[in-house]
């Protein structure tokens, strides 16, 4: 993509599915990518070993999201491995990817995990981005990953709908906000993903996969390289002038 050489991109969750597709494409693009884990190291250095492989650039990065002080500790992280590799540090491109993939319904949903899902996917990327502005280059570009859910009644993970509507609004006001620097702030939102999240229910199951093709007016299951390449578009020169948008990346579900 244009203009992508030689940039550095922070990508929370970067160890698995979405986001593991997002750095793996970004690392094509010339991008030096911090591959940004919770919990699984291993899968987040064989992200970067794929990255390097294919003659990329990037480096891991521990950052466990859901508590006070988490943005800070993953910009401390970044802060201390991104000299190794760009002496200069800072970064272009940040990409909130990390989030809890589902929650309860109505009656079983808890307090407790109504605060978790609220804590991991609406608080940790406004405070990622509000730690990160200092070190972010005028001219950047900060990706919010949303989902379809945010439009469609779900009831089922209504908490969780509820998160991606928030970050989408967080994404207006980011765009406002961050304008005058000339940073761009998007959303982008899959639909059904055949990721490890949707595993239990998706793989192995024909009537679950005709089904959730059947919902995308394109007529099959999204795959985690068909939202890193949406991604791959919104941080590039090509999109420069396109902020505070919600981009639907689900296949045309609920048409």
């Amino acid at each position: 993509m244009n203009g992508l050489t030689g940039k550095v991109a922070l990508v929370t969750g970067g160890s698995r599915g979405i986001g593991r597709a997002i750095a793996l494409r970004l690392g094509r693009d010339g991008v030096l990518v911090a591959v940004a884990y919770a919990q699984d190291g291993a899968a987040a250095d064989d992200v970067v070993r794929r990255i390097r492989a294919d003659g990329g650039r990037a480096f891991a990065v521990p950052g466990p999201l859901g508590t006070h002080g988490d943005a800070a500790a993953l910009w401390g992280a970044f802060d201390e491995r991104v000299t190794a590799h760009a002496p200069a540090g800072g970064v272009d491109i940040i990409v909130n990817n990390a989030g809890i993939g589902r929650s309860a319904g109505l009656e079983d949903l808890t307090e407790e995990g109504f605060d978790e899902v609220f804590a991991v996917n609406v608080r940790a990327p406004l405070f990622i981005v509000r730690e990160g502005v200092r070190r972010l280059r005028d001219g950047g570009r900060i990706v919010n990953i949303s989902s379809g859910a945010a439009r469609l009644a779900m009831p089922e993970i209504l908490a969780y709908g509820a998160t991606k509507g928030a970050l989408d609004t967080l994404t207006l006001n980011l765009a406002k906000a961050l304008g005058p620097r000339g940073i761009t702030v998007n959303s982008v939102a899959p639909g059904i993903v055949d990721t490890d999240v949707n595993a239990g229910w998706l793989r192995g199951n024909p009537a679950a996969q005709a089904h959730a093709a059947s919902l995308a007016a394109l007529g099959r299951v999204g795959q985690p390289e068909d939202i890193a390449d949406i991604v791959a578009f919104v941080v590039s020169d090509d999109a420069r002038w396109v902020t505070g948008r919600v981009i639907d990346a689900t296949g045309g579900a609920g048409l």
